[in-house]
């Protein structure tokens, strides 16, 4: 079930956004990218934790901010388009 719960501003909109971007490319990349290439592999296993970091912070600092409904089984989801936080539950 997905349930309207609030909404944001269009800049932390663009916040959430642009993580949410480069968590998905990083995700692209891993796909293709063996740990034989360590370096490389290094980087990406510390850009992918980074990004994961970032990602849930602003989930957490938005909540806080705005004090969004929760549950245990669900999680939040953005509508990039306006801007409207949905929780979404198992049906």
């Amino acid at each position: 079930m997905r349930k309207e719960i609030g909404s944001v501003t269009e800049q932390e909109r663009d916040e959430i956004k642009k993580i949410f971007e480069r968590r998905n490319g990083l995700n692209e990349l891993a796909k293709i990218l063996t740990y034989e290439n360590t370096e490389l592999y290094e980087k990406l296993v510390s850009d992918m934790g980074e990004t994961s970091s970032l990602f849930q912070n602003w989930w957490d600092t938005m909540s806080t901010k705005y004090q969004w409904e929760s549950h245990p089984d669900a999680h939040w989801e953005i509508d990039f388009n306006d801007c409207v936080i949905y929780l979404v539950t198992p049906e």
